[in-house]
Parts: C-alpha cells; structure tokens; sequence
C-alpha cells in the first residue's frame, strides 16, 4: 500500500507527516484490500485547514471524504472517521453477497415441521 500526502498552501512538518501516516495506515484493519492512500491538506486558511482523503482498493472501488475544521489533527480524525464509515458499508454489502441463504431456508422449514 503506498501513502501519499501533499499540502497546498504551505507546508507541514515530518513529525505531522509521520502522525498521520500512523492514524491512517489503521485503515488497513478495516479492509486489507487498500492500494493507495492520498491525504491533501489545504492550508490556504490557516484557522480552517481542509483535508481530502481519498482510498483507492482493488476492484476500482475508490473512497473520498472531506473535513475542515479549526485544528489539522481534528480535521484528520474526522475524515478518518467518515472513510471508516463507508468502508465498513462497504465490506458489510460485501460480505453480504457471498453468504449463502441456506440459513433462511432452514428456519422456513423448521416452521413447516411444527405446524
């Protein structure tokens, strides 16, 4: 997986760039099928910095969250949080597909038996 972030506006320092590498490579727990992480932070209003995350997993599925806030770390938790949210929808319909019903049946036919 490969982790890119660019700023806009100015710039940020390597110990900011490791901390949210850190808090975004936790992505990974969620759904290990990520290939590339992009953060862009917006720093042309230094009280409101603007971050855009954007995940991209195999099968061409990609993720984008957005978040602005007054601190640059609060901003990254929340659009940490709101792409947490949507990969969890997504690995949920996932997983949805491939569980056979065979359950549903099952239950249909105790009820038939105990009529």
């Amino acid at each position: 997986m490969h982790i890119r972030i660019s700023t806009r506006h100015g710039d940020i320092s390597d110990a900011t760039q490791e901390k949210i590498t850190a808090k975004v490579e936790k992505l990974t727990r969620l759904f290990d099928r990520l290939s590339e992480i992009t953060v862009t932070i917006d720093l042309e209003r230094r009280d409101m910095p603007a971050v855009d995350l954007r995940v991209a997993a195999e099968h061409k599925h990609d993720f984008v969250a957005a978040a602005q806030s007054e601190d640059l770390m609060a901003a990254i938790d929340m659009v940490l949080h709101k792409l947490e949210q949507q990969l969890r929808k997504y690995k949920e319909r996932i997983q949805g597909r491939h569980r056979n019903s065979s359950g549903k049946q099952e239950v249909e036919v105790e009820a038939e038996s105990l009529e």
